[in-house]
């Protein structure tokens, strides 16, 4: 299952915030793509990602799709 999040005309740092709150409600292994225009989440997602030991699966044209591992 994938979970969409609309995050685009947010500012940092609502769309990790949102992804925060969305992964754990998909299964391991499911994704969550976030579509954000902020310049910010280029950084923050990515970043977010490696701390939480998340798969950031790509990041291209503000839409990142993340995989739940944990």
């Amino acid at each position: 299952m994938n979970v969409d999040l609309d995050c685009r005309g947010l500012l940092c740092p609502l769309p990790v915030i949102k992804l925060a709150k969305a992964l754990p409600t998909v299964a391991i292994g499911d994704t969550v793509t976030v579509l954000a225009d902020d310049p910010a989440a280029a950084t923050d997602i990515p970043a977010w990602c490696r701390m939480r030991s998340q798969d950031l699966l790509s990041a291209d044209e503000n839409r990142y799709v993340i995989r739940r591992v944990s």
